[in-house]
C-alpha cells in the first residue's frame, strides 16, 4: 500500500515547468514562494511587476497554459498569489516572451501605456484573452474587471473588439458627443461649420485647426493578431502526461502534496488533517505574506479528476470543487441555455454573482470549496447556497461520503464550519428551482467589481399560485453577523402569510428587529447594512410581484435595477488643435506623439527601482509601531537575530543625536521614545533577502505603554492641537492698509454651514523603493522612486552628517507618484544609507503596499466651515471661510497644502476672509497629493454655491455664471487673472455636452422612475500654476551635443508616466531644429543638475522646458557662425565644425517662472502665479436609491491647455486626473479606528476606480484657439488642474439624491459629505425603508468602528 505522506512515492519529486518556452527544474525552492517572486528574484524576469501582493492591482498578471481533458487551456493569473509549486507541469508565459523593444519585436497586444508600471500586467491579461478569443467583444471589460486600467490602455484594448457582425467600424463623423447636432455637421446659414467648438481666439494664438478623433493614438500601424505565431505548448509536458502525474515536494519546513488519485487525497487528509488545502491561494497567500503563518504541509487537489466532475442529478447541479470559479460560471451559463428557464433561478444568480466575485485572474484559479470552507461572513456565494438550501458533499477516508445542507447549522461561528479536519469538500450540489419558486440574490460593495461585499442577500420563496400563500421562504444574508445567516425568526412568521403589501410591511418590521446591529459593530456601517438588508428584500418582493403581475402592489412596475443602459463598449472622443500647416515636418512640438517609453512599458523592459539587481545587495525591512500613541520602553531583537540570513539591525541608536528628517527637522528616523502614529518606523532589520528581513522584523518584540491618541480634526480642535500657527488671507488688504471688519448683521441673505472631505491614498502602482550603493571616498549612490532627487540628497546629507557632493541621487522613472513621493523619500533613503554605511554593503528597501499605506501619509482630510452673504441678484458679497486640515504627526508639506489659491475657484467675492488651521494628530504625516489642497478648497466653494441655490430657490448654473471671474479680476490672494478663460470652457462644455437638452431628459427620467434617479451637472475649475515658495520656482538643465550630432538632455524633472521626458524631447528638438530621434534623456541625477525642485505643482514641463530651451539657445548661438559659413550643411556638419574649432557643445540652462510671495501670516496678497488653467466638466450619473450604488454614464470635459505641447499626453493626463478625482469624491475612503489603527492598507479594503467605473461615454476637448503668453511655447500645465473636475460626478450624484428626497417630501438643503460612498448615498435617500432603521445612540456613548478623521 502506498504511503501517501512519503515524498518518494509520488511520480515527480522535482518541480518541473516551463517559462517562455524554456524548461525549469527546481529541487530546492520554498513552496511558499510565489510565482511572481520566483520570476523576478530567481529567473530575473522583471517585466512582471508586483504592485500589491494581494491580487488586487493586476500588475503581476501572467498567462498559464496546461492540459485539461486532452486540450490545451490558457488562462490569466495573478502571479503574486500563485504558489510556485502550483505551476508544476504547466507553461508560464510572461511579458518578456511576447515582445521586445531591444529586439525590435513587438506583439500586437501591447498598444498603449500610462505610467508603465502596471502596463505589462494589463498586456498579459489582454494576451491571455486573445489566446482564448481572437475577436473579443464583451470580454474586454471582463478581462480587466476590478483593475484600475488607465483609459488610454482601455481604449487601445478596445481596438481588438468587434461588434455583432464581427467588425469594428469607428469613424470621426460619429464621434462627437453632440451626435447629429455636432457643430461639424450642423447647418449654420446653409453651410457646415467644419470645426468643433468655439471660434473665439486668444490673442497670440499660432496653432492650426481643431480636430476631433475617436482614437487619439494611431493604432493603424499595429500588426493584426496572428495566433499561429505564438509559442507552442511544450511537447514534453504533453508527451509525458504531466497533467496526470502525482507530485510531491519537500523543502525544509514545508511539504507540498499534489495527488492525482482521489483515494490518495482522502488518505492525505486522514494522515495530515490540519494540512492546508490550496487551490486559488487568494486567502492563504495573504496570510503567508502578512501574518507569517507556519505552513508545514500543503495539499493541492486540483489534479484530481473526480473533483472536476459536473452533471445534473436528481438533487440539482453537481459541481466538483476542483472546478475553478470560471469553470463553474461557464457550466452555469451552459445549463441556463439548455434547461427550462424556471429551473435556472439559482444558476442565474450564481452566474451574476460570479461576475462581481474578485477578478477574472482570481476566478481562473480559485475554487468554490475555499470560499465555503473559509466561512467568510461577507461571502458573495454562501448566502446563495444557504437560501437555496444547497448541499455540499463531504468525504473522508474514515467515515466516507455524506451530504450536508448549507443551512443555519453549517456555520458554527466566525470562520468555523461543521467540516471536520480530515474531510474534503468533494462537490457542491446547487438546487434547481421549480414551478412557483422564485429566487434572487443581491450584493452591494464599495465598488461593483472585485470588491468584498458590505452585505449580500439571497431569497427564495415558494408561493401557492392560487391564494399567493407563502409555502416556503428562505432569507439569507452575509455581512449581518459573524457568519452567513438565515433570518429564521422572520422566515417562521412569514410562512403561511399571503404575499401582499401587508406582507411586505410585516417582513420589513420583522427583519429590522431580527437583523438590528449594534452601533459599534465590527465593520461599521450598522445603519447602512440594515438598510441594505431591508432594501434587498424589498427589491425581491417587487421583482416577484412584477413577475406575478400583482398590479395591486404599490410600486410593482418600478424598476429597481440600474446600469442596464450602460453600453459594453467605450465611446470616447478627443478634440484637439492640429499644428500649424506651415510647421516643418521634423518639428515634433504640438503633435500627438506617443510616450517616449511607451513601447518599453508594454514589453516590461522599462526599468524601475526593484528591477535593478546590485551584486551583494542586502535588504531592509522596518519594524513598525502597532499603536498610534505611546512610549517605547524597550526593543528585543533576540528572536529576530536567530533567523538564518539576518545580518543585523538599525534603530535610533544608529542615528546621530538630534538628526531628524523633514523640511522642518521634525520627523524622527526611528522612534527613540515617543510613538506618534500607527505604522511609525521603530527599527529596521538587515538581511540577505527581502522576505527574510520582513519575517525577522515581525519577530522583534516591542515593549510600550499606550496613550490615548488624537485622531480626528474635531479632537484636535478640542485639544487645541495645531502643528503650526493659523494662516490667513484678507482680500480687503489688496486695496487697504488695514483689514476691513465685516458687520454680518447687515446682510439679508446669508448661508452658513460645514462640510467634511475625506483624504485619499496615492496608490501609485510602484510602491516606494530605494537602493543605496556605497562607493569609495565615502560616496553614496542612491537610486530611488521619488519625485525630488534634491530633497533626498539633502535629507541623507543632513542626517548622516555628509556633504551633498558625496551623494548622487538619481531616478530613471517612477511608477506613479501623484505627490506621494515628493517629500517622503527620506523615510527610505536615510535608513538605507545608514545601513549601507554601517555594514558597508549595498542596501535595498522596498515597501509592501500594506506598509506603504501605513507609513507614507495621504491627501489631507478637511473640515470646511463657511459663511457666505449674497445680494438679491445672487452675487457673492462676503465670505468667511475656515479650512481645517488633518496634518498628521509632523508638518511635512502641510503648510503648502493649504488651498489658498483655489478657495475661490472661479468666483468673484466682493470680500473674503479665509483662515487655515493645521491640526496635529496621531496619524502618519499627510502630504502632497495631486492638486495640493486645491480640490478641498474648491469643493467647499462649490458646496456653498449649492447651499445658496437651494436655500433661496435659485438655479445653481445661473448663480455660477453671475459670479464668474472676468478678465482682469483680482482673487482674494491678490492675483489678477489675465487670459481668463473660465467662461469659454463653461460655454463650450455646455454646448458640447448638450447639457440643456439632457437636463430636460434627466428631469423626465426622474419623474418616470421611482427608485432610479439621475443627475447631471456642470462643474468649472481654475488652478494657479506654480510652487507656493518662490525659491522652488526654478529649474536647471544640461544639454550635451556629441560629435555624431546626437544630443543628451538632462534636467531636474522626474518621469513618472506623465510624459515629461517626451515633452522635453519635443522642446529640445524644436529648439535645436533637429528630428526628435536625435535627442535622448537618460535619467535625472543630482550630479548633472543640482538643486532641482520636485516634479510637482504641475510645473514640470514649464520650468524644465524653459531650462532646456535656455541651454539649447546657447548651443544654437555657438553654432550660428558655422551655419552661416555652411548654409547648405547638415546639423552633423555644423556640430563637427564647432568641435574642430574648439567650441563647447555643452550648455547648462536655467529657467524660472513667475512668483510673488503672499504674506499668509498677515493676509496680504500678491501676484502669486503667472497664470491659471481653466476647465469645465459635465457628468451624468444614475443612482440606485435603494442601495446607494451608482453608474457614471457620461463625462464631457473642456480643458484650457493653451497651445498643447503634446495633445496625446495632455488628454491622457486630463482623463487620468478626472478618474483620480472621481475616485476621491465618490469611492475612496480611508478607514481608521478611533485608537488610530489604520484599516485601509491595500486593495482588499481600499478601492480606486476600476475599468468598469470609467464612463463609457467620455469626451475630452482641448479649448480651441487658446494661447498662454506665460508658458513655454504658449502651453499650459496640465497635471493637476483637471483633478477637481472629478467632483462633477459627486455633485451629479447629489442632484440624483436630491431628486429622490424631493420626491419623498424632503426639499430642504442637506449636508452631503465627501466621498459619496454607497453608504452616504443610500442613507441620504431617506424613505420608508430607512424609517425602519434605528437612530445611532448619542455620540460618546459607544465606540464607533471607524473615526471620521
Amino acid at each position: 500500500m502506498k504511503e501517501v505522506t512519503e515524498i518518494s512515492s509520488y511520480d515527480a519529486t522535482n518541480l518541473v515547468f516551463y517559462v517562455n518556452g524554456k524548461r525549469v527544474e527546481e529541487k530546492d525552492v520554498d513552496p511558499k514562494m510565489t510565482l511572481a517572486a520566483y520570476l523576478r528574484d530567481v529567473l530575473k524576469l522583471t517585466g512582471t511587476k508586483i504592485g500589491c501582493n494581494e491580487g488586487g492591482c493586476g500588475a503581476c498578471t501572467v498567462m498559464i497554459s496546461h492540459i485539461e481533458d486532452g486540450q490545451i487551456r490558457h488562462f490569466s493569473a495573478n502571479s503574486c498569489l500563485m504558489p510556485i509549486c502550483g505551476v508544476f507541469g504547466k507553461a508560464v508565459t510572461t511579458v518578456e516572451r511576447i515582445g521586445s523593444v531591444a529586439k525590435n519585436r513587438l506583439h500586437p497586444s501591447p498598444r498603449l501605456s500610462n505610467c508603465g508600471f502596471c502596463t505589462p500586467g494589463f498586456v498579459m491579461a489582454m494576451f491571455a484573452l486573445l489566446r482564448n478569443t481572437q475577436t473579443p467583444r464583451s470580454l474586454i471589460l471582463l478581462g480587466f474587471a476590478g483593475k484600475s486600467v488607465p483609459l488610454p490602455i482601455l481604449e487601445a484594448f478596445y481596438s481588438f473588439a468587434v461588434d455583432e457582425t464581427g467588425t469594428l467600424k469607428v469613424s470621426e463623423e460619429n464621434g462627437c458627443g453632440m451626435g447629429e447636432n455636432c457643430c461639424k455637421v450642423k447647418k449654420q446659414n446653409g453651410t457646415t461649420n467644419g470645426t468643433c467648438g468655439s471660434n473665439e481666439v486668444t490673442p497670440g494664438y499660432t496653432g492650426g485647426e481643431r480636430k476631433r478623433k475617436i482614437q487619439l493614438s494611431d493604432l493603424s500601424g499595429c500588426k493584426p493578431y496572428d495566433p499561429t505565431q505564438e509559442l507552442i505548448f511544450p511537447p514534453e509536458l504533453k508527451l509525458h502526461g504531466y497533467e496526470s502525474m502525482s507530485f510531491a515536494y519537500n523543502h525544509h519546513h514545508t511539504k507540498w502534496y499534489q495527488p492525482v488519485s482521489y483515494n490518495d487525497l482522502l488518505c492525505l487528509k486522514r494522515e495530515l488533517p490540519h494540512a492546508r488545502l490550496m487551490s486559488g491561494n487568494s486567502e492563504l497567500a495573504i496570510e503567508l505574506k502578512f501574518r507569517f503563518i507556519d505552513l508545514p504541509a500543503v495539499i493541492n487537489p486540483r489534479q484530481v479528476k473526480e473533483l472536476h466532475a459536473r452533471h445534473l442529478d436528481g438533487h440539482g447541479v453537481y459541481m466538483g470543487t476542483g472546478m475553478s470559479l470560471t469553470d463553474m460560471d461557464n457550466y452555469s451559463v451552459q445549463l441556463m441555455k439548455e434547461l427550462p428557464e424556471e429551473q435556472t433561478g439559482v444558476l442565474k444568480h450564481v452566474h451574476e454573482m460570479l461576475h462581481w466575485f474578485a477578478g477574472i485572474h482570481v476566478r481562473n484559479v480559485a475554487s468554490v470549496a475555499g470560499n465555503i470552507a473559509t466561512a467568510s461572513p461577507i461571502s458573495d456565494l454562501n448566502p446563495i447556497w444557504m437560501a437555496s438550501n444547497a448541499e455540499v458533499i463531504l468525504d473522508s477516508d474514515a467515515r466516507g461520503e455524506k451530504k450536508v445542507h448549507i443551512d443555519e447549522k453549517f456555520f458554527l461561528g466566525y470562520r468555523k464550519t461543521v467540516i471536520q479536519p480530515d474531510e474534503i469538500i468533494k462537490a457542491v450540489v446547487v438546487p434547481l428551482t421549480h414551478g412557483n419558486e422564485h429566487f434572487a440574490a443581491y450584493k452591494q460593495a464599495q465598488r461593483r467589481e472585485d470588491d468584498i461585499a458590505i452585505v449580500t442577500g439571497a431569497f427564495l420563496v415558494k408561493l401557492d399560485p392560487k391564494g399567493l400563500i407563502v409555502e416556503n421562504i428562505r432569507i439569507s444574508y452575509g455581512g449581518m453577523a459573524p457568519t452567513t445567516i438565515l433570518a429564521l425568526k422572520t422566515m417562521e412568521k412569514l410562512k403561511g402569510q399571503k404575499w401582499s403589501q401587508e406582507f411586505l410591511n410585516q417582513a420589513l418590521a420583522l427583519l429590522s428587529e431580527e437583523l438590528k446591529l449594534p452601533a459599534g459593530v465590527p465593520g461599521g456601517m450598522s445603519q447602512y447594512r440594515l438598510s441594505l438588508a431591508l432594501s434587498f428584500f424589498f427589491k425581491f418582493f417587487l421583482e416577484v410581484s412584477k413577475k406575478l403581475n400583482l398590479t395591486e402592489i404599490e410600486h410593482v412596475d418600478a424598476d429597481v435595477k440600474i446600469g442596464q443602459d450602460v453600453p459594453e463598449t467605450l465611446y470616447a472622443t478627443q478634440l484637439y488643435q492640429e499644428v500649424n500647416a506651415n510647421q516643418p515636418a521634423h518639428d515634433p512640438l504640438g503633435r500627438p506623439i506617443k510616450h517616449v517609453s511607451g513601447d518599453k512599458h508594454t514589453t516590461g523592459e522599462a526599468v524601475y527601482v526593484d528591477d535593478i539587481n546590485v551584486a551583494d545587495c542586502q535588504h531592509i525591512a522596518f519594524v513598525l509601531s502597532p499603536i498610534a500613541h505611546g512610549t517605547l520602553n524597550s526593543i528585543d531583537y533576540t528572536t529576530a537575530l536567530e533567523v538564518d540570513g539576518v545580518i543585523g539591525y538599525l534603530d535610533a541608536s544608529d542615528v546621530t543625536t538630534g538628526a531628524k528628517m523633514g523640511h522642518h527637522n521634525d520627523t524622527p528616523v526611528f522612534v527613540k521614545d515617543k510613538i506618534t502614529f500607527h505604522g511609525q518606523p521603530i527599527a529596521a532589520i538587515v538581511a540577505t533577502d527581502h522576505e527574510i528581513a520582513r519575517k525577522a522584523a515581525s519577530l522583534v518584540k516591542l515593549d510600550y505603554s499606550v496613550e490615548k491618541p488624537i485622531v480626528t480634526i474635531k479632537q484636535a480642535l478640542a485639544a487645541e492641537s495645531f502643528i503650526f500657527k493659523h494662516l490667513v488671507i484678507h482680500s480687503s488688504l489688496n486695496d487697504n492698509e488695514q483689514v476691513v471688519k465685516t458687520d454680518w448683521s447687515k446682510y439679508e441673505r446669508v448661508v452658513e454651514g460645514e462640510i467634511d472631505m475625506g483624504g485619499q491614498e496615492h496608490f501609485y502602482l510602484e510602491t516606494q523603493q530605494c537602493v543605496v550603493i556605497p562607493h569609495e571616498d565615502d560616496e553614496l549612490e542612491i537610486i530611488i522612486s521619488n519625485q525630488c532627487v534634491n530633497d533626498v540628497q539633502i535629507e541623507v546629507a543632513k542626517c548622516l552628517g555628509m556633504a551633498q557632493h558625496k551623494i548622487q541621487t538619481k531616478v530613471k522613472r517612477i511608477g506613479g507618484g501623484f505627490g506621494g513621493k515628493e517629500s517622503t523619500g527620506s523615510i527610505l533613503a536615510v535608513p538605507a544609507s545608514l545601513a549601507a554605511k554601517k555594514y558597508g554593503k549595498p542596501m535595498k528597501i522596498k515597501f509592501e503596499r500594506f506598509d506603504d499605506m501605513a507609513i507614507t501619509g495621504t491627501r489631507h482630510p478637511f473640515t470646511l466651515q463657511y459663511k457666505l452673504a449674497v445680494d438679491e441678484n445672487g452675487k457673492f458679497i462676503d465670505l468667511d471661510y475656515t479650512a481645517m486640515s488633518n496634518c498628521g504627526h509632523t508638518l511635512d508639506l502641510s503648510m503648502g497644502n493649504e488651498p489658498w489659491s483655489t478657495r475661490d475657484n472661479v468666483y468673484k467675492f466682493a470680500n473674503a476672509d479665509i483662515t487655515g488651521k493645521m491640526c496635529k494628530t496621531n496619524l502618519a504625516s499627510n502630504t502632497a497629493f495631486r492638486g495640493f489642497g486645491g480640490p478641498q478648497g474648491m469643493f467647499g466653494t462649490e458646496i456653498m454655491v449649492k447651499h445658496v441655490a437651494e436655500k433661496f430657490g435659485w438655479n445653481h448654473d445661473e448663480i455660477r455664471e453671475k459670479n464668474f471671474y472676468e478678465e482682469g479680476d483680482c482673487t482674494p490672494f491678490g492675483m489678477h487673472l489675465n487670459q481668463c478663460n473660465v467662461k469659454r470652457t463653461w460655454d463650450e462644455c455646455r454646448v458640447n455636452s448638450d447639457y440643456d437638452r439632457r437636463l430636460e431628459e434627466v428631469n423626465t427620467f426622474n419623474q418616470n422612475n421611482k427608485f432610479r434617479k439621475r443627475g447631471i451637472y456642470l462643474t468649472p475649475t481654475r488652478f494657479g500654476i506654480g510652487f507656493g515658495l518662490k525659491q522652488l520656482n526654478q529649474a536647471g538643465a544640461l544639454v550635451l551635443v556629441y560629435t555624431d550630432g546626437s544630443v543628451l538632455v538632462s534636467h531636474g524633472g522626474m518621469e513618472m508616466g506623465q510624459g515629461l521626458h517626451t515633452k522635453i524631447l519635443q522642446i529640445a528638438a524644436r529648439c535645436l531644429e533637429i528630428p526628435i530621434e536625435k535627442v535622448h534623456i537618460h535619467d535625472t541625477s543630482t550630479d548633472k543638475v543640482p538643486n532641482a525642485s520636485a516634479t510637482a505643482a504641475s510645473v514640470g514641463s514649464d520650468m524644465n522646458g524653459l531650462a532646456v530651451q535656455d541651454a539649447c539657445r546657447q548651443i544654437m548661438e555657438r553654432l550660428a557662425p558655422f551655419k552661416k559659413l555652411n548654409p547648405d550643411g547638415r546639423w552633423e556638419d555644423w556640430v563637427k565644425s564647432a568641435y574642430v574649432e574648439r567650441v563647447s557643445l555643452a550648455a547648462s540652462g536655467f529657467g524660472i517662472i513667475h512668483h510673488e510671495p503672499v504674506d499668509f501670516f498677515n493676509g496680504k496678497g500678491a501676484e502669486l502665479f503667472g497664470y491659471s488653467v481653466y476647465g469645465t466638466a459635465c457628468c451624468e450619473v444614475e443612482i440606485d436609491c435603494l442601495t446607494g450604488d451608482h453608474h457614471l454614464l457620461r463625462t464631457d470635459i473642456v480643458m484650457d491647455v493653451g497651445e498643447s505641447l503634446n495633445p496625446a499626453i495632455d488628454i491622457g493626463q486630463i482623463e487620468g486626473a478626472f478618474i483620480q478625482g472621481y475616485g476621491l469624491f465618490t469611492m475612496e475612503e480611508i478607514k481608521i479606528r478611533p485608537d488610530g489603527i489604520r484599516l485601509t492598507r491595500g486593495p482588499g479594503n481600499y478601492k480606486i476606480p476600476s475599468a468598469d467605473d470609467a464612463p463609457k461615454h467620455f469626451n475630452v476637448s482641448l479649448l480651441g484657439n487658446s494661447s498662454n503668453k506665460m508658458g513655454i511655447f504658449s502651453s499650459k500645465a496640465i497635471g493637476e488642474p483637471p483633478l477637481f473636475l472629478g467632483s462633477c460626478a459627486f455633485f451629479a450624484i447629489r442632484e440624483a439624491v436630491r431628486a429622490y428626497r424631493i420626491q419623498n417630501g424632503n426639499e430642504d438643503y442637506f449636508v452631503f459629505h465627501s466621498p459619496a460612498t454607497p453608504e452616504r448615498i443610500r442613507m441620504a435617500c431617506e424613505d420608508f425603508v430607512t424609517s425602519h432603521v434605528p437612530s445611532l445612540p448619542e455620540e460618546g456613548t459607544y465606540t464607533p468602528w471607524t473615526a471620521s478623521v
